[in-house]
């Protein structure tokens, strides 16, 4: 039997079963013993199409003949029924139809069995129809209220209204345009079957579909769209099922709300938003009309690109409602003349915060109990804001390509598409279209002489082939900023030149793609405008990651979050989903501990190596180093933060902050684990170096807390989530939790001290916005990670850069490639944009009102600690219970120690004995010693002073004898795997060809 004459037998059994017996249609069929059952079911359909076209007075047979005996179907023009014999179709039709017993019959009702046998396994539930929530589209709103994004499932973008809410006039014009008797028929209209059928027939033009709106629901919503007769067969039948369960308004408001109607929208509700600016219950006869009629064919009936085709359609649609009498010829002919009046053609690709939706997402399932964003239509308010997200994910997109770029690792691997095949499609295409007429000639200035003659503008050309490639082009990496442009020439005299989205041509620098670009190539270029034409730089992805965080201080409100270059190459979120070693941004956690401790900034400390023991005894000793190698002697606890000096930071775990070493990482831990750093504190020394990796959100957390004086915010991005009218979450405010393991005074002068890593230390290149934050530098081992966090009195910004170690393969960024290099770039760029839009620029505050009593400002010498008496540096100390300065300079290098370290007298004699660097001799600690008197001790405080000329000969260091270093247990380590940055204060070392001692003196 004819493989197309079975299938168009067994829909005829689905079509004879679902009108004349829709209680009780069968799924299966014995191949062996049902045959006369389906031959007399073929035939009762058959009798019952006739009866339903005698209603209209029509004669079946005339249609069926007529089509049969069409000369160009029979001649096989119609690729419909390719392959089919129209004989056996007419002989078929008088066997079954007019109740004749043909000898050459075709029909083997075997066949037809197996093959409608297969065709309804596994139907779908009709069932699940009635309770079927559709997915919608969540709009997400930025902090000012304005929409930012949606986020929806595949064919999700609607928002489903109850059947109620859409206007009786808006529901006439779809059943007008789409079935006009759905509100009659049983789910199959047979008529429109038949009609459907013949017309593919006979003509082989655009097929017929025939299908009620109860067919489309179930093709949309369950059975799918594919072309077959296998989906027709199961369709019918689920159709016909639904309609035993469902209400008609239930079937029609499925209908509406999960349409699509083109501009993306799915559902009436969406489509009105999309076309018209306003709610499906607003919408005039004219408009309804037009929606109702893109069903058809939303691309072919698009009224952007086709306006004329879209009247067309809309007069179809009123004439039917008009003949309906849904409306009346007055309303009609109104209708008929109103314009399109389309809102202007929304923006609905996002193009920035993927990754911060996502966030969005997971807060959603954990703080508001939705399971998914997408399972209705929500509205969606979040903190974002959308000018700094945009400016942060250009900013951290343009850092790695220049780092990739400056340090030889960028690899051009091939355009991001190529237009070519698009663009030949375009040309051999109808020509574009025509121009916009030109606007009228601007008039000549009036009550002047000699004015001008009006001066016509010149209209637009058409747009070339590769313009309108690239308007309609889906890229891959549509999150990236940079703009895209279609290579246009390779070399030649005209060198290589592209062209923009906006029609101009410029022309390329086509750096590591040199010679490997082709025609119509797809690439990312940063442009650089002036006189003439612009000019354009090729971008080339980086495999290199970073990532960027800024968020409110008091609040924990996330402003704006780059989780790495591009969603579409990598949705890991690493300010959220990642954990990486800190580096020297988790030193502050360390002097937090010390200052709590009772130092002060200006505590000396030997920036000199040091080994500490085991703890327990078990494991090794440890034993590290600065980033540059040997120390620098006594350092000020200030000085030696804003250096960044690992060989500083482990001698405080030396009674800085607890007699023994332990107990200071206990306190230290202590602090980390209260300000939520981490879930638990691996006990290791190197955790105060970075060590133990932490989350990007948690570390912004932290520098929070200090810009708060201790209160740490919790950072989060969802402010409220409503359906309707309905509030189904809104974010609580609360006050910030206190560290209690640091009092107000201690995060005081720990902020002080960050604020002076952007003024001398290793982020000096932010001198100029160092009365405005204050921040750390970081870099881990081997420079893996390179690090900025910072603050100003509203925000914290944290940027990270470093290459993925998924794999387990852990990847440098090169020699010197710092969180001073890296990070402190980034952070800059991120602080400006934050501050141009909106966030306020004010210097940093001074203590609170709770620790001000607490607090004594005095000058010192800024790189001994001595207290000097005008125009030294400010400190400020913490005052004793009794109310006085504290004075902690010794407490950790006695004034001995510092004594046989002391040079020789000056030329007059004074050996300043009783005295100390910056101070005069005989004096009490806390009076103000001479503040011109040189200090001759400077060198020891790190890099030398220039000399005065009041002192004509240079002092030379006595001969004393150096203590011994700490002993090393077995197991020390001479390095420490954590490096840091310090490159701003990096100098050459002076090297005396006689000196007898080895090349790493301990001062």
């Amino acid at each position: 039997m004819n493989a197309i004459l079975i299938k168009l037998f067994a829909t005829a059994l689905t079509l004879s079963q679902v009108t004349t017996r829709p209680d009780a249609i069968r799924t299966q069929f014995d191949p062996a013993k049902d045959g006369p059952e389906v031959v007399q079911l073929l035939r009762d359909g058959c009798a019952h199409m006739r009866k339903a076209f005698d209603i209209e007075d029509i004669n079946l047979d005339d249609l069926i003949s007529t089509a049969m005996e069409d000369p160009k179907a029979v001649a096989g023009e119609s690729k419909l029924l390719h392959g089919l014999d129209i004989g056996e179709l007419n002989t078929s039709y008088k066997q079954f139809c007019k109740g004749e017993n043909p000898a050459n019959s075709p029909f083997v009702a075997r066949d037809v069995i197996e093959f409608y046998n297969k065709a309804v396994t596994d139907l779908p539930d009709a069932n699940a129809l009635k309770t079927l929530r559709l997915p919608g589209a969540t709009t997400i709103l930025d902090e000012r209220g304005k929409r930012f994004s949606e986020t929806f499932e595949p064919n999700g973008r609607r928002i489903a209204v109850p059947i109620g809410e859409v206007p009786a006039l808006v529901q006439k014009a779809f059943i007008a345009a789409e079935d006009k008797r759905f509100l009659t028929h049983h789910g199959i209209d047979e008529r429109g079957v038949i009609r459907a059928f013949i017309g593919n027939l006979a003509s082989p033009g655009r097929p017929q579909g025939g299908s009620t709106i109860t067919q489309q629901v179930v093709k949309n919503l369950s059975v799918g769209d594919d072309v077959t007769y296998e989906r027709k067969i199961r369709e019918m039948i689920v159709a016909a099922r639904a309609e035993r369960v469902m209400t008609k308004p239930e079937i029609l408001g499925l209908y509406l709300n999960g349409i699509y109607l083109g501009r993306g929208a799915y559902g009436v509700e969406m489509a009105a938003r999309s076309y018209f600016g306003k709610s499906v219950r607003d919408l005039s006869v004219a408009e309804a009309a037009l929606l109702g009629g893109m069903p058809k064919g939303p691309n072919f009936y698009n009224p952007d690109r086709y306006p004329e085709r879209a009247r067309e359609r809309r007069a179809y649609v009123l004439t039917r409602m008009k003949e309906e009498g849904a409306i009346t010829e007055a309303e009609m002919n109104t209708a008929l003349a109103a314009p399109l009046g389309l809102a202007p053609l929304e923006r609905l690709r996002q193009d920035a915060g993927f990754h911060f939706v996502d966030h969005l997402t997971r807060e959603a399932r954990t703080l508001a109990g939705l399971d998914s964003l997408t399972a209705g239509a929500y509205t969606v308010r979040s903190t974002l804001n959308a000018g700094l997200q945009e400016a942060t994910e250009g900013i951290l997109q343009e850092s790695l390509s220049r780092y990739e770029a400056s340090t030889g690792r960028a690899r051009y691997e091939g355009p991001e598409a190529n237009l070519a095949d698009a663009v030949r499609r375009i040309e051999a295409a109808a020509p574009a279209p025509e121009p916009a007429p030109a606007p009228a000639p601007e008039p000549a200035p009036k009550g002047r002489k000699g004015s001008r003659q009006a001066k016509a503008v010149k209209p637009p050309g058409p747009k070339p082939a590769w313009q309108r490639a690239l308007e309609t082009a889906r890229l891959p990496l549509y999150d990236v900023h940079w703009p895209a442009a279609v290579v246009l020439s390779t070399g030649g005299q005209a060198g290589v030149r592209v062209g923009l989205a906006d029609g101009r041509v410029a022309s390329l620098n086509p750096g590591a793609a040199r010679g490997r670009l082709s025609p119509y190539d797809v690439v990312r270029v940063k442009l650089s405008e002036g006189k003439g034409a612009p000019r354009a730089d090729l971008r080339i992805r980086p495999q290199v990651q970073g990532a960027v965080l800024v968020m409110e201080n008091r609040t924990g409100r996330i402003l704006a979050m780059a989780g790495g270059f591009s969603y579409p190459l990598s949705q890991l979120n690493r300010v959220t989903q990642s954990v990486r070693q800190p580096g020297s941004t988790l030193k502050p956690v360390t002097y937090l501990a010390a200052l709590n401790a009772g130092l002060q900034p200006n505590t000396l400390v030997m920036d000199a190596r040091v080994t500490l023991p085991p703890i327990g005894g078990v494991g090794d000793s440890w034993s590290p180093k600065n980033y540059e190698g040997g120390g620098s002697g006594p350092t000020t606890l200030r000085r030696g933060l804003e250096h960044s000096k690992n060989l500083v930071t482990a001698q405080l775990l030396k009674g800085g902050i607890a007699e023994k070493a332990p107990a200071s990482l206990q306190k230290v831990c202590d602090i980390a684990l209260e300000a939520q750093l981490y879930a638990e504190c691996e006990r290791y020394y190197p955790f105060v170096l970075g060590a133990q990796p932490v989350r990007m959100i948690d570390l912004a957390a932290f520098y929070a807390a200090i810009a708060n004086e201790g209160q740490r915010p919790s950072p989060y991005g969802l402010e409220s989530v409503t359906q309707g009218e309905k509030v189904l979450y809104q974010h609580a405010d609360r006050p910030p939790a206190r560290i209690g393991s640091a009092d107000r005074v201690a995060f005081y002068q720990l902020k002080s001290l960050l604020q002076g890593v952007t003024q001398r230390g290793t982020a000096a290149a932010l001198a100029r916005f160092s009365p405005f934050v204050a921040g750390k530098t970081g870099t881990s081992e081997d420079e893996n990670d390179a690090w900025f966090s910072g603050f100003t009195n509203e925000i914290t910004i944290v940027a990270w850069v470093g290459y993925d170690n998924a794999d387990g393969k852990r990847r440098t960024l090169g020699r010197g490639q710092t969180g001073g290099h890296l990070g402190v770039p980034i952070f800059a760029q991120v602080l400006q944009a934050a501050w141009a839009n909106g966030v306020a620029k004010t210097p940093l505050s001074g203590p609170s009102p709770e620790a001000k009593p607490l607090i004594a400002d005095a000058a010192i010498d800024l790189r001994s600690g001595s207290r000097v008496s005008g125009g030294g540096f400010i400190e400020h100390f913490r005052l004793s219970v009794d109310g006085r300065l504290a004075d902690t300079r010794f407490r950790l290098v006695p004034q001995e120690q510092i004594y046989a370290m002391r040079p020789d007298g000056d030329q007059d004699g004074d050996a300043m004995e009783g005295g100390l660097p910056g101070e005069n001799p005989g004096r009490a600690p806390d009076e103000a010693p001479d503040s011109d008197r040189f200090d001759p001790f400077g060198n020891l405080f790190g890099q030398s002073e220039p000399r005065p000329q009041s002192e004509p000969r240079p002092y030379v260091r006595r001969a004393q004898p150096i203590q011994p270093p700490d002993p090393v247990w077995p197991g020390a380590r001479s390095r420490s795997p954590f490096g840091d940055d310090d490159e701003y204060v990096r100098r050459p070392r002076r090297r005396d060809p006689d000196y007898p001692f080895g090349d790493d003196p301990t001062y």
